[in-house]
């Protein structure tokens, strides 16, 4: 049953599974939240993982940086292993003053600057969402948790550095998706969503601010391992409740 990016075999991964960036952090949260954690992927290094999370049988793979990325990993995860829900869990960059440094943000929907949509053929403009039951489920979690989140529009950007005065695109100071109500920008959900919608499955995309681009603020390598906990946690008991 391998792919040429995933060495595992059906039955290998769990109905749900959180999407971490970082193989490393993937490999965080199945040493630290999940039992009987089983390594089942590890080609070129992105580290995926199965156990229990509370009794449920939970999966986490990273995804790699950007929508190419994300958009292998997931279209082979829906459509050749069998996962149904796949939950991001990545960091993200304020758009605005409200939405602070460690707080969570829930994406409701993803507009993007990308053309991965393009490869659909569709003939006019797609909106990435996400799962209403996915999402409305987290809110609920986040409330019992007293977890201070976001619930809202995000940007998913194809490019981390642009040809723009040397700054990267999305730490430019002034953003024209910001007056559009865009809470924050990250660079993974809108192709995690395409993905889901076209195989008919559900996702949903969960990060934490680690960046501020209205005040400047950044968090540190241990500040967001901290922060990140919370928002992990979030995700769990999200999928476990699902």
């Amino acid at each position: 049953m391998s792919t040429p990016h995933i060495g595992a075999e059906k039955g290998d991964f769990a109905d749900t599974l959180l999407m971490p960036g970082d193989p490393l952090r993937s490999r965080f949260i199945a040493e630290n939240f999940l039992n009987n954690a089983k390594l089942v992927n590890d080609v070129r290094g992105v580290q995926g993982y199965t156990g229990l999370y509370k009794g449920e049988k939970i999966s986490v793979m990273a995804s790699g940086m950007g929508m190419p990325s994300i958009g292998i990993y997931s279209y082979e995860l829906y459509n050749f292993f069998g996962v149904k829900n796949i939950i991001r869990v990545g960091s993200a960059g304020s758009y605005r003053a409200d939405v602070k440094l460690r707080d969570i943000v829930l994406a409701q929907a993803a507009c993007t600057d990308s053309n991965f949509v393009k490869q659909f053929g569709l003939p006019g403009d797609f909106s990435p969402i996400a799962d209403f039951g996915l999402l409305t489920k987290a809110v609920s979690v986040a409330k019992a948790l007293g977890l201070n989140c976001h619930i809202g529009n995000v940007l998913s950007s194809d490019r981390f550095y642009g040809d723009s005065k040397g700054l990267p695109d999305w730490k430019q100071p002034v953003s024209l998706w910001a007056k559009m109500g865009v809470l924050a920008v990250e660079m993974e959900a809108a192709a995690l969503y395409m993905n889901a919608a076209r195989a008919g499955k559900r996702a949903l995309c969960i990060c934490t601010i680690s960046d501020s681009l209205i005040t400047g603020e950044e968090t540190t390598a241990e500040e967001r391992q901290s922060s990140f906990t919370d928002m992990i946690k979030l995700a769990l008991e999200t999928a476990a409740s699902i």
